[in-house]
């Protein structure tokens, strides 16, 4: 009885927007209560390092400061095609992009913000051994002291420093918690992240996934038992299994779980119309189970076995050639039923009536039916074959490569699990450590089977595979992998199942932005050759590469279909219809600016150079005004 907290209102909408600066401390009583980490919200709204110093509930380490600043900082960069390695480049709505993740999640976050239903990755786990991907984030002792202050400014050491493995975290929570802070941005409001993770930075994982993600919105910590015999090189124990993490970016709903077998056995009857069930006791069992616990759950059941009439009473009479059935506990003891009478006669027809030859009585049976809407949920053990480590190299040769192209690539049930688990018809997935490309064929296999049309992003870093197997055979890096495999994958599910779903996949690559520096910085140029800057478009850029950066920049889908046109002569680049139209040639006369008007462009483009002169580019503005009104213009 009292007015709304406006306090506690505004820290709500703080953690709507910023979930990572909920933090907890003491109030005047010493009581523990919610609060904002204000330190941490001056960063999010800062592009400087802030500085700050409290004692709070938090997890902390040398770098967290600048991983913020890092997810949050602008780069010069933009994607650009790669249409010899792209299949059906046209028609596809697939994605493989080449370069760093982190640079990628920030180039995507205007065209997917808030469209991916699910992300999966399999980061790597910071184990420090030697894989294709650098899975070892350690820093040097030295500078690990000298980030978290344990040494002053002439080097002597401030406080002692007990054998730890602080510094080998670090560097790995920093590259983490940047690239979970943006991918969330792309995440759905109903959308899933999955993590595969192992001890190495499980605790750690865990906890950086809280503050981004909220506590709140943690599903489950599934133990996939991926070795069942465990690794023979542990020194106490033997670890059987990873881990998967699961949370959600606000509220999803998994769309269900296929009967598992031991599912199947308990609902062991099959109906007349080949509708499986099980059959549960009626009567009440465990606590409040007896007759004066529920008296109005205490009612009769009449049956005639040879009318099969059937139903529920409160009078005791019975009538002749009927039997009575009451609820009697295993004492003999009255006891009650699940059910009101009236629910009872109302689902008559999910009733059974039997004799049970065990406790020598009549009894009723709910027949509890198996549907598909009534899936069972999975469990936190996946202890599924196809989820064996084992399982995924096996299927990684069956593809025609050699077990040295790719070390432990993920099996493909894992990935299809969390796939089946909580996406459908055309969901986008993401998967920016995409290693082997596993992601892609089990994204496939599932399109196959139900005929979904769920649409893949995959981002690798092209890391050199120099001194390997792989690169001896042609691949020069873990792209040429991953690229391979998805070709070789989707021509076998073709041949296998027939069905006809996307095949194919868009490859863009990351590189640095199409413009010069004078585009960005025109106020530091110096003493130069001015012909150097009387275009700010690098030489070596094309139409499309340009097409593909204003495409980022407008926060177009990078998978929307692109048609090029010639008009007049002069090459006009359609997106989406007239989502967008852009002209990149020079000198575009007025009978092309008539026609592109003619199609009543949403945004069109042009450079610098597609004007002769200022009055030209005027005419331009002037042509749109009176032949499209609605057009956004805009020149590079």
């Amino acid at each position: 009885m009292k007015s709304t907290d406006l306090t506690q209102v505004n820290i709500d909408k703080i953690a709507e927007l910023f979930p990572n600066v909920i933090t907890e401390a003491r109030d005047e009583h010493g009581k523990v209560k919610r609060a904002v980490d204000f330190d941490l919200l001056k960063q999010e709204l800062s592009d400087v390092l802030v500085e700050g110093d409290k004692e709070r509930y938090q997890l902390t380490w040398p770098g967290k400061k600048e991983a913020v600043l890092t997810a949050n900082s602008s780069i010069y960069k933009t994607v650009r095609p790669n249409k010899e390695d792209s299949v059906d480049w046209d028609n596809t709505q697939n994605m493989y992009i080449e370069g760093d993740n982190l640079e990628v999640l920030k180039l995507l976050q205007e065209s997917y913000l808030n469209k991916v239903k699910l992300i999966y990755i399999d980061p790597p786990y910071n184990t420090g051994k030697d894989f294709i991907y650098k899975d070892d984030f350690a820093e040097p002792a030295e500078e690990y002291l000298e980030e978290s202050g344990q040494f002053d400014q002439e080097g002597n050491r401030l406080i002692p420093n007990p054998a730890s493995n602080g510094r080998f975290h670090s560097d790995w929570l920093t590259m983490m918690y940047a690239r979970l802070k943006i991918a969330r941005n792309l995440l759905k409001d109903d959308g899933i992240i999955y993590i595969s993770i192992d001890d190495n930075e499980m605790s750690n994982l865990k906890k950086i996934c809280d503050e981004i993600f909220g506590n709140q919105n943690f599903i489950a910590c599934i133990a996939n038992i991926n070795n069942p015999k465990g690794r023979s090189d542990d020194k106490y124990v033997a670890t059987a299994h990873e881990y998967l993490l699961m949370y959600q970016k606000n509220e999803t709903q998994l769309t269900g779980w296929e009967p598992e077998e031991n599912v199947l056995r308990r609902y062991n009857k099959v109906d007349q119309n080949g509708v499986r069930y099980r059959e549960i006791d009626l009567r009440k069992t465990g606590d409040n189970d007896r007759k004066e616990d529920r008296p109005n759950l205490y009612y009769y059941f009449l049956y005639n076995e040879a009318t099969k009439e059937f139903y529920a009473t409160k009078d005791e009479i019975v009538p002749e050639g009927f039997v009575q059935i009451k609820p009697t506990r295993k004492d003999g003891s009255l006891g009650n039923w699940r059910w009101q009478m009236e629910t009872s006669n109302k689902s008559k027809h999910l009733l059974i009536p039997k004799y049970s030859e065990t406790n020598h009585k009549w009894m009723v049976y709910v027949k509890d039916i198996l549907t598909d809407d009534l899936r069972i949920k999975p469990t936190t053990a996946w202890t599924f074959k196809d989820v064996n480590s084992e399982r995924g190299t096996e299927q990684f040769i069956s593809l025609g490569f050699e077990k040295g192209h790719f070390d432990r690539p993920k099996p493909i049930g894992t990935i299809y699990r969390a796939l089946y688990l909580s996406t459908k018809n055309d969901d986008i997935i993401l998967d920016f450590f995409s290693g082997s490309a596993t992601t892609a064929q089990a994204a496939m296999q599932l399109n196959a089977e139900d005929g979904g049309k769920r649409r893949y992003i995959l981002v690798q870093l092209p890391e050199s595979t120099e001194g390997t197997e792989a690169y001896e055979n042609g691949y020069k890096n873990i792209c040429d992998v991953g690229k391979e495999r998805i070709r070789r994958a989707a021509k076998r599910i073709k041949e296998e199942t027939g069905a006809e779903i996307d095949y194919g996949f868009r490859v863009y690559r990351v590189d640095s932005s199409n413009m010069k520096d004078v585009y960005y910085t025109p106020d530091k140029l110096g003493q130069i050759n001015l012909d150097d800057v009387a275009s700010n478009i690098k030489e070596d850029r094309t139409g499309e590469d340009l097409l593909i950066q204003v495409m980022l920049e407008y926060g177009l889908e990078l998978s929307f279909p692109m048609e090029s046109r010639v008009i007049d002569g002069k090459t006009v680049h359609y997106v989406a219809g007239n989502s967008l139209v852009a002209c990149f040639d020079d000198e575009v006369s007025e009978s092309v600016i008539k026609k592109i008007a003619a199609d009543q462009p949403l945004r069109v483009v042009f450079r610098d150079s597609s004007f002769r002169d200022d009055s030209a580019r005027i005419n331009v503005e002037e042509l749109f005004k009176l032949l499209s009104p609605s057009t956004e213009i805009q020149v590079l």
